[in-house]
């Protein structure tokens, strides 16, 4: 009895893997169409206040499709992040060559990862661990980035991105931003306000949207530039 209880375990642990790749496929193409209710970003900092003991904390999070957010910050967010973005297919080999090559001249660390990437990580993901589970975590994000590119359209692809984004503390996707910062809806961002939502993107909880210092103020600058640089509101036309 014992031998064919663990045949049967066998036979089913070699499908596991498999039926994990099944569910992720119909995860991303279910969401094609769906607007996610929260990302794996927002339950672990819901949890992660809950588990300090701070009942009163709320995650800030209030989608809008990317016709009600203003054109300027999905412009300032590849702009800033991924300025490649309408000709990659979730991997720029052109941005990861540039960070290697400033990383081994020991210059400022860069990173190269694309939007898709981002919304494969803060939809899907986790964060942190320790050196395996950073590993298992890279693998996973390149085949979610790899089903997203696949499934999803371009512009659906920037609107994810743009509602589940981290700008501030617990503050995710731009409706939560444009109201926790300037009482405004995400329809009526100014190019500045977007360009420095934008620019607090690397470190959200070290930069601030609503006091920028003088490090954001410079990057929103050359954001602001960089959207002009790249076509302006052309540039989203392109993606339909």
């Amino acid at each position: 009895m014992a031998p064919r209880r663990g045949r049967r375990w066998l036979h089913w642990l070699w499908k596991l893997p498999l039926l994990l790749l099944a569910l992720s496929v119909l995860q991303v193409l279910v969401l094609r169409f769906v607007d996610p209710p929260f990302s794996a970003f927002m339950a672990a900092r819901q949890a992660q206040a809950w588990m300090a003991g701070d009942g009163s904390f709320r995650i800030a999070y209030d989608w809008r499709d990317l016709d009600d957010i203003a054109p300027s910050l999905p412009l300032s967010m590849i702009a800033a992040e991924d300025q490649n973005f309408a000709r990659h297919r979730g991997f720029d080999l052109e941005a990861i060559e540039k960070a290697r090559a400033s990383n081994a001249r020991g210059g400022r660390l860069r990173g190269a990862s694309t939007i898709s990437q981002q919304v494969a990580k803060n939809l899907f993901l986790w964060n942190g661990g320790n050196r395996v589970s950073r590993w298992v975590r890279k693998g996973a994000e390149a085949w979610y980035t790899v089903l997203i590119e696949v499934l999803w359209p371009k512009t659906r692809i920037l609107e994810v991105y743009a509602n589940v984004a981290e700008f501030g503390d617990g503050i995710y996707g731009a409706q939560a931003a444009a109201r926790s910062y300037w009482r405004r809806d995400a329809a009526r961002l100014t190019p500045a306000q977007s360009a420095t939502l934008a620019a607090v993107l690397p470190n959200p909880k070290g930069y601030s949207a609503a006091r920028p210092g003088p490090y954001v103020q410079r990057r929103a600058r050359w954001i602001e530039n960089n959207v002009r640089r790249i076509g302006g509101t052309a540039y989203l036309e392109r993606l339909d």
